[in-house]
């Protein structure tokens, strides 16, 4: 017959529950895989997974996280924290994202495409037809460069960096996520500002021609003329997307490893 003692069991449970939770986590905010339209049992089937296949590279549990499951007081704070660090690695991720979407928001702006508003079910906003290009090209883009590997070894390595602890919150002291945000408006005008200044230079050249010629109706000819080189730049500057997605990703996961 076999037999097993208590302290075995949670020491087999303790390398599993905590990769489990920081992934499941990380699946509750992550762009693409955590989207609605992903099933919930796909996210938990995928945690696990990521969880058990995870184990060669994790360090070992600490003794206070094989102790803490037979402790209610003591595993509310280590689930606190693995908790925390899956949702901020999931929203690093979605920052970048949402960088990207707004590049596409000034872009549109400036090709006079912002007025075109649609409901967007995905994120249950408003959003317009570039900012949703954009984002749904860098969804691909995520994908076809194999950015969810780069994310889930990213949390793998957490564990070496935030290792699980009796502290849910020194992660926020250590990474500042606070200060993401700006990532947002910096890397969203890099993107960007190639196709802002062209347009940019379009409208110089609209305003010249208007201020030559006052017979010709501006605003006529205006509107076409900015679309039809807003949708000729789009399409020359798209192959260049992914270096500034690659290196914003990078540096937003960095703060993990």
């Amino acid at each position: 017959m076999i037999t097993f003692s208590e302290a075995q069991l949670l020491g087999w449970l303790a390398p599993l529950i905590w990769p489990f939770l920081r992934a499941l986590a990380l699946f509750s905010a992550l762009p693409v895989l955590g989207q609605r339209t992903v099933p919930v049992r796909v996210r938990v089937a995928l945690a696990a997974f990521i969880a058990l296949a995870a184990q060669p590279a994790l360090p070992p549990a600490p003794p206070v996280a094989v102790q803490a499951l037979g402790s209610l007081p003591l595993v509310l704070p280590l689930v606190a924290q693995q908790m925390v660090i899956g949702l901020a690695l999931g929203f690093a991720v979605r920052l970048v994202f949402a960088a990207v979407e707004f590049a596409g928001e000034l872009i549109g702006l400036q090709m006079g495409l912002n007025f075109a508003g649609f409901f967007d079910p995905v994120s249950a906003g408003t959003a317009t037809p570039s900012s949703r290009f954009f984002g749904t090209t860098i969804a691909w883009l995520f994908i076809v460069i194999n950015g969810h590997l780069v994310v889930i070894a990213a949390l793998a390595q957490s564990f070496q960096a935030f290792p699980v602890g009796p502290e849910p919150f020194a992660f926020l002291r250590a990474a500042e996520p606070w200060r993401w945000g700006g990532e947002i408006f910096g890397t969203g005008l890099w993107i960007a500002l190639p196709l802002i200044t062209m347009l940019l230079f379009v409208n110089l050249v609209l305003g010249a021609v208007s201020r030559v010629a006052p017979q010709i109706n501006i605003f006529a000819i205006g509107f076409p003329v900015t679309l039809g080189i807003g949708l000729l730049g789009l399409l020359l500057t798209l192959p260049a997307l992914q270096h500034p997605f690659t290196i914003a990703l990078e540096r937003a996961l960095s703060a993990f490893r």
